[in-house]
């Protein structure tokens, strides 16, 4: 779920700064001098640099969940120390010494 809300989230603040929208919001008609801040492109790639820093976490979350799976399911597959592969028991388990 947290995968999501990056990708959402990254998105959003990587174009939402650059359609016409953003100058044409209540925060800039409310409050003037706010204007030439939030329509300077300096402030607009930052907003967009931090889209990517989301984008970013969420391939990172996502490459996480997929090792984390890989090494779950190896862990399974692989025979405990002492074993040998396809048997259930070490062979002499059962052997009188």
């Amino acid at each position: 779920m947290i995968i999501a809300l990056f990708f959402e989230v990254g998105t959003v603040l990587l174009v939402v700064p650059w359609v016409p929208y953003w100058e044409q919001n209540y925060f800039i008609y409310a409050r003037p001098y706010v204007q030439p801040i939030m329509t300077s492109n300096f402030v607009r790639g930052a907003i967009s640099g931090l889209g990517l820093v989301n984008l970013f976490a969420g391939v990172a979350e996502l490459a996480s969940l997929f090792l984390t799976r890989r090494a779950r399911r190896d862990a399974d597959r692989r025979p405990e120390f002492g074993e040998q592969a396809g048997s259930e028991e070490s062979p002499g388990a059962g052997a009188p010494r």
